[in-house]
């Protein structure tokens, strides 16, 4: 078992924890640490953020957020951002995504609660974060052709990329102001189920920390357009369904779904393209042609044309037919 990190005791001392069994867990990025503290049969998960790589002021400004707002965010035990350190209410570790898996015939239920948790949220007025804004969409967007084209072997016009989101996005910004809160990463990976087995059980949040204000239909992208799972078209169609018979998001909405899908994944093409050259993380690559199919069905909507246009005169119809085809 690898050394605690220093100052582990200090944190915990003079408090219920001192003195529990602190087990690691499997961390989701190379400075940041997870633990395990078990006492008197309870538990909690601790996170260490150290600075300066990391900071964990973002993530508690966004629980502290969900957690006045009434939604299910893992509530803030002990903090102490200044040195890293972030004590939480454990959620355990039954994922949406490995539950589905396993029980596939819970899938359209377990959708259902993460999609109304959605409507909950934008029901909300937009919390106190940054805007998702042009700005913000054309640096993701840019990602592939930063890393995607030049790992495919192509020279492409990213002018002319730039030139095509500013005309496709623009028509939407009006309808995310004054927008709702984005958590950005919603999907079965960072939804929990709390009780497993019931298809009413509370789902918690995880991995939010990164959250803005933008259009309702990012984080229904995220979820139904899934980089890590299939999520068939009927079954997309059916949540979708949902969400508009609850939330009533207007006329326009299928159209900017369509623009905020093909703007997600082809960021996150270039995103896997980036893990697998720069991070030495080939796993991802096999994800592409995922996220590639989606993004094709996203560009054939109408108001997609602009960047579907560039796509036709940048991407040879090879590498399209093989859904990101071989990066080198």
């Amino acid at each position: 078992m690898s050394a605690l990190p220093d100052g582990i005791h200090d944190f915990l001392g003079d408090t219920e924890w001192e003195g529990a069994e602190i087990a690691p867990l499997v961390g989701d990025a190379s400075f940041r640490r997870y633990f395990r503290l078990r006492m008197g049969g309870h538990t909690a998960m601790l996170m260490h953020a150290p600075p300066p790589h990391e900071d964990p002021a973002p993530f508690l400004h966004v629980a502290h957020w969900l957690e006045e707002q009434g939604m299910r965010g893992p509530a803030i035990l002990l903090e102490d951002a200044a040195n890293g350190w972030v004590l939480t209410e454990d959620f355990g570790d039954q994922r949406m995504k490995e539950w589905i898996d396993d029980h596939p015939g819970d899938e359209h239920d377990t959708y259902a609660q993460a999609i109304d948790a959605l409507v909950q949220l934008h029901q909300l007025p937009p919390g106190p974060f940054e805007p998702y804004d042009m700005a913000v969409y054309q640096r993701e967007a840019a990602l592939f052709t930063e890393w995607y084209c030049p790992a495919a072997g192509l020279s492409v016009d990213e002018a002319g990329w730039t030139a095509a989101w500013e005309e496709a996005l623009s028509p939407m910004l009006p309808r995310q102001n004054p927008g709702v809160t984005v958590l950005r990463d919603y999907h079965a990976e960072n939804i929990m189920l709390l009780e497993p087995g019931k298809l009413a059980g509370e789902q918690g949040l995880i991995d939010f920390q990164d959250a803005l204000v933008g259009h309702p239909a990012y984080d229904l992208v995220s979820l139904l357009q899934d980089a890590r799972r299939d999520v068939s078209e009927q079954l997309e169609h059916d949540m979708l369904c949902r969400y508009r018979a609850a939330a009533d998001p207007g006329e326009h909405f299928e159209a900017d779904y369509a623009r905020l899908g093909a703007q997600r994944n082809a960021k996150i093409v270039g995103i896997f393209t980036r893990l697998y050259k720069r991070d030495g993380k080939p796993r991802y690559l096999g994800m592409i042609p995922r996220v590639w199919k989606a993004m094709e069905r996203d560009l054939a909507h109408e108001a997609m044309a602009p960047v579907a246009a560039w796509f036709d005169a940048n991407i040879p119809q090879d590498l399209r037919d093989a859904h990101g085809g071989e990066i080198a």
